[in-house]
C-alpha cells in the first residue's frame, strides 16, 4: 500500500504578509478638519433658517460673543494638554474686569498690563498648587473658584463695577474692525495660531505634550514636569486676564452676575469642541477657535429653530456632546475617561 506524504506548507506570499491597508481617513485629521466641519454645517443650517446672520451685523455679533468664550477656551486647553482642568478660570475672568475697571482710573494705559501680570500670577499659584501640594486640579481648582468668587465680591463690593475713567483704553478692541470683524477677535485668533506655534515647533510644547501623554514617561525623561504645569495654570490666568479686559470692552463694567459670568461651561465645551483631548497631550489651538464660534453660534441656531427660552439649555447641551462625540480623539488602544 503506497503512502502519501503530506504536501509542505506553502510559504506564505508577499500578498498575505502584507499588512491590511487601513481605509478612511488618515489618524488625526477628523481631529483638525472636524471642529471646523461641525461650525461650517451649523452655520449653515442656521444661515438657511436665518439669513440675517450673513449681514454685516451678524459676523459681527457672532465673533463678539465668542472672543472671550475662545480666551477662556485656550487656557482651558493649555491646562487640558497637560493633563489637568482649571475650574476657576472663568471666575478669573470676572475678577481680572473688576481689576481692570479700578485700575483704569489711576494708571491708564498701564491697566491692561497690570491685569494681565495680575492674573497670570494667580494661575501660577494654582499652577504651584497643583505641582507641589499633589491635590488633584479638579479638586483644588473648584477651591479656587469659589476663593475668587468671593474676591471679586470683595473687590466690588457686592455691586457692579463701572469702568468710569480712561474706558476708550481697551473700548477700541471691539469698536475698531479688521476684515469686518473686531478687532479683539483677531488678536484672539493670533494668540490661538502661536499657541499652535508652541506645540508643534518649540522644545517647550513637545515638553508640555511629553506630560499630558504620559506624566511618569516625562518624569525619567528627565523634564521638569512640575514647572511645565505652572506653566499651564499661569497661562491659563493670563487668558483668563484678556478675556476680563474683552469683558470691560463690550460692557464697560463688570460684575459676579454680568457678562462673563457664565464663561466656565462654555470655554470647557469651546475646547473639548475644538479637539482638546480631555486626557491631555492633544490639542489643536485653531480647532479651538471653531469650537468657540459653534458654542456662541448654538444659542443664535436656536433662536433659528424657533427654541423657546426654557428649552435652549436642552438644545444647547444636546449639540455640544453631538459636537465633541464627533471630535473627540478615539486612538485605538487609547483611555477614554
Amino acid at each position: 500500500m503506497s503512502t502519501t506524504t503530506p504536501a509542505a506548507p506553502s510559504a506564505p506570499t508577499s500578498e498575505a504578509r502584507a499588512p491590511k491597508v487601513r481605509r478612511g481617513l488618515p489618524p488625526g485629521l477628523w481631529q483638525t478638519v472636524g471642529p471646523a466641519a461641525v461650525f461650517v454645517v451649523l452655520f449653515g443650517v442656521t444661515a438657511a433658517l436665518q439669513p440675517a446672520i450673513l449681514s454685516g451685523v451678524g459676523p459681527i455679533n457672532l465673533t463678539t460673543q465668542a472672543t472671550a468664550i475662545l480666551l477662556v477656551a485656550l487656557g482651558q486647553a493649555a491646562v487640558l494638554h497637560v493633563g489637568s482642568i482649571d475650574l476657576s478660570n472663568a471666575a478669573s475672568a470676572v475678577l481680572g474686569a473688576m481689576v481692570l475697571a479700578k485700575l483704569l482710573g489711576p494708571t491708564a494705559v498701564a491697566a491692561p498690563v497690570l491685569t494681565l501680570v495680575i492674573m497670570a500670577l494667580i494661575g501660577a499659584v494654582n499652577g504651584l498648587l497643583v505641582a507641589f501640594t499633589q491635590v488633584p486640579s479638579f479638586a483644588l481648582t473648584l477651591g479656587t473658584l469659589g476663593v475668587l468668587q468671593a474676591a471679586s465680591l470683595v473687590v466690588s463690593d457686592n455691586t457692579t463695577v463701572y469702568a468710569s475713567a480712561n474706558a476708550e483704553v481697551v473700548q477700541w478692541l471691539f469698536i475698531q474692525a479688521f476684515a469686518g470683524l473686531p478687532v479683539a477677535f483677531w488678536f484672539a485668533v493670533v494668540v490661538a495660531v502661536l499657541f499652535w506655534v508652541v506645540l508643534r515647533r518649540t522644545s517647550l510644547g513637545q515638553a508640555l505634550t511629553a506630560v499630558g501623554l504620559n506624566e511618569t514617561a516625562a518624569v525619567f525623561s528627565g523634564l521638569r514636569t512640575r514647572w511645565l504645569k505652572v506653566a499651564a495654570f499661569s497661562f491659563s490666568g493670563l487668558m483668563a486676564g484678556a478675556a476680563g479686559i474683552c469683558i470691560i470692552s463690550q460692557a464697560g463694567a463688570a460684575s459676579s452676575f454680568g457678562l462673563g459670568s457664565d464663561l466656565l461651561l462654555p470655554g470647557i465645551a469651546a475646547a473639548l469642541i475644538g479637539g482638546v483631548a480631555i486626557t491631555g497631550g492633544r490639542t489643536n489651538p485653531v480647532g479651538v477657535v471653531f469650537g468657540a464660534l459653534t458654542v456662541a453660534l448654538v444659542p443664535i441656531a436656536a433662536t433659528a429653530l424657533g427654541v423657546t427660552p426654557q428649552a435652549r439649555s436642552l438644545v444647547y447641551g444636546a449639540v455640544v456632546i453631538a459636537a465633541v462625540a464627533l471630535t473627540a480623539s478615539r486612538a485605538k488602544g487609547a483611555v477614554v475617561k
